[in-house]
């Protein structure tokens, strides 16, 4: 069964840091493209960043330079290191497995930046 697990997220300061993982299993992980999104209270689903099977990112242009997706094929886990957070980074953050297949989607962890 595909799943995809997030976890690292919580309450930061702004300025502040946070690393989300996300663990897959039952999927062909190295040869996925993978990606996060947020969603903000009554916003929609946006990109944040995403990495393809040999490692290539694109990222939204309010994050870049602060965030930085990577991932560990030999542990099936990609990995978004998020530094000077901002409060507006505020929302709940899912992975996605974006291809092959269809998409598939985690449970989400909440990233909330206080000022």
């Amino acid at each position: 069964q595909e799943q995809l697990v997030e976890s690292g997220g919580g309450l930061v300061q702004a300025g502040g840091s946070l690393r989300l993982s996300c663990a897959a299993s039952g999927v062909l992980f190295r040869i996925s493209t993978m990606g996060w999104y947020r969603q903000a209270p009554g916003k929609q689903r946006d990109m944040v960043a995403t990495i393809t099977s040999g490692g290539g990112t694109n990222y939204a242009d309010s994050v870049k330079g602060r965030f930085t997706l990577s991932r560990d094929n030999a542990k099936n886990t990609v990995y978004l290191q998020m530094n000077s957070l901002k409060p507006e980074d505020t929302a709940t953050y899912y992975c996605s497995k974006l291809w092959p297949g269809g998409s598939l989607w985690g449970q989400g962890t909440q990233v909330t930046v206080s000022s």
